[in-house]
């Protein structure tokens, strides 16, 4: 069986934290599964601007191009806030994914039954909660041109561009349908074109696309309402799809649907063939670093949607979540989640609860 490869970018704050639990259950998966794993490290963020000189190398981007995928941990921190523009932490982000061509993030929502209780949503509200946000991530506000500040005092002014081509639209569009033909057959597509120009065109060619999927059930939702209904009535989702801005906010609003940010992945994908982008939604955290309080779970949750996505692994993708299950079910948890165990501990847990459902597979090798 071929090896895979894997680009890691730990990043900055309690990005190294997750992301070093993480790598190890990869290594443990993958080994699990008598596949070679083939491993490199580089830097992003503010790590990458204090060692490099700015926040993405050519060479990182150069190496994450060649892999098979890339698992990132956050980026960014307070001490370097005060830089502007190509120079900031977030502009690395950006810009690899601009390179790697990831256009569609998604990120799924569900709620573990141990943990109904523990969001701030009745549970009678959040149980049963199963739906995956398809966030369109290379296009919209962020990167449209021209964008800055210019002038001082009274007059001065600053300008973002919103921009989104048909093109764009449908492909993004087409990954989300596609995803909910393969679940409950029901797609949301969220815009705001009772405003917006670009919403406008976005609504047009949902419904253009609509015509090649009559086996799913669209409805079109703005954002304002969506936003309401996620915390009203969040089991009516099943994939929800929308331009970059209002995925970045509705699904940082959707995770706490399970009680804590540090319990949800993503994956952002482009064409096939290309490498995937897994990243867990929390940020870098810089308060809690290097206290152990930080919650493994969502990057290594990230680590069973490389598996099954990229890696074509899509039983050692099931180990990882049914070990994640069963640490949850055991109640160890982190403080997010009420819990009093720290970050080691619960990856430790997760990786005893691994290595128990790999030794069949590896008897039966």
């Amino acid at each position: 069986m071929a090896a895979r490869s894997v680009v890691v970018l730990p990043g900055d704050g309690i990005g190294p934290e997750v992301t070093d639990h993480a790598l190890a259950v990869l290594e443990s998966a993958c080994a699990g599964a008598g596949v070679e794993l083939v491993t490199e490290r580089r830097l992003i963020g503010g790590c990458a601007i204090e060692t490099e000189g700015r926040p993405l190398a050519d060479e990182t981007v150069a190496a994450c191009q060649a892999a098979d995928a890339v698992l990132l941990g956050a980026v960014g921190g307070p001490e370097w806030d005060h830089l502007t523009g190509d120079m900031r932490c977030e502009s690395g982000l950006l810009r690899l994914r601009k390179e790697l061509g990831v256009f569609a993030n998604l990120r799924p929502v569900k709620v573990h039954p141990a943990l109904a209780q523990r969001s701030t949503l009745k549970p009678e509200v959040i149980e049963g909660v199963d739906l995956v946000v398809v966030r369109e991530l290379t296009g919209g506000i962020y990167f449209g041109q021209p964008r800055g500040r210019e002038g001082s005092g009274p007059e001065e002014t600053a300008r973002d561009t919103m921009i989104y081509s048909r093109a764009e639209i449908e492909r993004v569009t087409r990954v989300a349908f596609e995803l909910a033909r393969g679940r409950r057959g029901r797609l949301t597509s969220v815009d705001k074109q009772n405003v917006l120009v670009t919403s406008r065109l976005w609504r047009d060619v949902v419904n253009d696309v609509a015509a090649d999927y009559a086996d799913v059930e669209l409805e079109h939702q703005l954002v304002d309402a969506c936003a309401m209904r996620l915390v009203r009535a969040p089991r009516d989702f099943d994939v929800v799809v929308t331009e970059n801005l209002f995925g970045d906010i509705l699904t940082d609003e959707a995770g706490m649907l399970t009680g804590s940010l540090g319990m949800l992945p993503s994956a952002s994908l482009g064409e096939p063939g290309g490498p995937g982008l897994y990243e867990p939604i929390h940020g870098s955290a810089p308060d809690i670093a290097g206290k152990g309080l930080a919650n493994p779970l969502g990057s290594i949750l990230c680590v069973a949607m490389m598996l099954r996505l990229s890696l074509d692994l899509p039983d050692a993708a099931a180990a990882v979540e049914t070990a994640v299950d069963e640490v949850i079910d055991a109640g160890t948890l982190t403080p997010d989640l009420g819990g009093s165990a720290n970050t080691n501990e619960v990856a430790a847990a997760v990786l005893a609860a691994l290595a128990n459902r790999l030794q069949p597979a590896a008897a039966n090798a």
